[in-house]
């Protein structure tokens, strides 16, 4: 039965066995004053070791753990080794495994060790779940143990009437070798690297050479970085952007000064208030009452006679003091449809790239709020999307009116050139003729 106990727990009740065997009779000796702990070298060393060896395993393993050192299980094999393994090994703790060799001095430190440990496998057999004829597989099948999450080690030099040798000791958590009705049972589960990892570890750990895969804790989940001193929300995935920066990635430099106008960090720009136009609002305009096209229930939509891409077409409205048209009902939506359908072939704008017969309008699909809003931030209550649409094309994150279907609603990528529908508000247009 399991009793929640981790490493910590069994540090006292290891000690104790291992202090209880230090008095018995002893073959070897340690030459060092006392048990110490290994290097930072030597447990970069030993950990990454370790791990390169489980994503080498054959076949495959799909729910291998990536190993994490301890210090509480290295306190634990140091003071193993420190009677130099002439004492039985203490009873296995719940969840503990072990490894543990004796060499001669000169065979090599850790580094070889693991190797010989891991050499075991060729003589494992996988779909038996047995190491063949009389040999041992232990220390590989430790070592592999896909479930093994922690792993600390020590080593002691040893004096003995055959000359001098090394004492080491692995001790694992979650430990291995576990049998079921007296049979051992396979250390992993086979199948393409990483294809088991559990929930709470769904990041996929590859080595310098993209060998194998080891399940680990995923370390960004959201598969995002944010740029210039912008800070990650891993809860939200979100990134806080410093002064002076915007974008999903604090990728856009943003110092836009709004004179007259409503500042949007989203999209670093400016919502300009009445009368005031251009890219900070700074500029005083008048409503050209000449120019509207078509007039719905007081509101002005104009027809570029220019294609751009959204933004640069957004800016295009902004500095006549408008901006992309929002339509918000079927009534607009079926007016402004049937115009656009009548419009004469001589109208339609040849750019360089291709034909244009499509037209941007102000929305957007906004990741942050998942949902399409309009440019002055509300979200979208009315829509006329075409048959299948939205349906993120190439990462369609603008909105065109679209020739081909009806002039209903399509999600487009916002670099595309298309002309585009400006938008004076009667709140606005009445404002303009207020003034003397």
């Amino acid at each position: 039965m399991e009793d929640g106990r981790g490493p910590a727990g069994w540090l006292l009740v290891l000690l104790a066995c291992l202090a209880w065997r230090a008095g018995e009779t002893e073959k070897l000796s340690p030459l060092a004053p006392g048990p110490r702990a290994l290097s930072t070298k030597e447990t970069f060393l030993v950990l990454s070791l370790h791990n390169k060896l489980r994503s080498k395993v054959q076949p495959p393993a799909a729910n291998m753990q990536k190993l994490e050192w301890s210090e509480e299980l290295a306190q634990l094999a140091v003071a193993r080794v420190a009677g130099c393994l002439a004492a039985p090994a203490p009873p296995p703790a719940p969840q503990l495994g072990w490894s543990e060799t004796l060499l001669p001095e000169g065979a090599g430190g850790f580094a070889e060790l693991l190797e010989r440990w891991f050499a075991e496998g060729r003589r494992y057999d996988y779909g038996a779940a047995r190491c063949a004829g009389n040999a041992t597989c232990r220390h590989y099948t430790q070592l592999v143990w896909a479930t093994s999450g922690r792993v600390g080690c020590g080593r002691q030099l040893c004096a003995g009437s055959r000359g001098r040798s090394q004492a080491f000791a692995c001790a694992y958590w979650p430990g291995g070798n576990w049998e079921l009705s007296g049979a051992p049972i396979a250390p992993y589960q086979r199948g393409p690297w990483c294809s088991l990892c559990t929930a709470g570890l769904s990041g996929c750990f590859k080595s310098w050479d993209h060998g194998g895969g080891l399940c680990e804790v995923p370390r960004n989940p959201c598969r995002m970085s944010c740029r210039n001193g912008g800070h990650l929300n891993v809860s939200t995935c979100r990134c806080h952007c410093p002064p002076g920066y915007t974008g999903r990635y604090c990728q856009v430099r943003c110092s836009v000064r709004c004179l007259h106008g409503k500042f949007r960090q989203e999209e670093c720009s400016c919502l300009c208030d009445a009368g005031y136009g251009g890219a900070e609002c700074g500029a005083r305009v008048r409503f050209p009452f000449h120019t509207c096209d078509v007039t719905i229930d007081g509101n002005c939509f104009m027809v570029s006679p220019e294609a751009d891409t959204y933004y640069g077409a957004k800016a295009k409205c902004q500095e006549k003091g408008a901006m992309l048209a929002q339509v918000s009902n079927q009534k607009v939506q079926d007016i402004l449809a049937f115009f656009l359908s009548r419009l004469e072939s001589s109208n339609r704008v040849t750019d360089t790239d291709f034909e244009t017969q499509n037209f941007w309008i102000g929305l957007t699909y906004k990741t942050s709020k998942a949902s399409f809003r309009w440019d002055t931030g509300e979200p979208s209550t009315f829509t006329s999307f075409a048959f299948g649409q939205p349906d993120n094309q190439g990462f369609g994150n603008c909105v065109e009116m679209q020739a081909s279907a009806a002039f209903n609603w399509n999600d487009q990528r916002c670099k595309t050139r298309n002309r585009y529908l400006c938008q004076f508000a009667q709140e606005h247009i009445s404002q303009w003729q207020q003034d003397p």
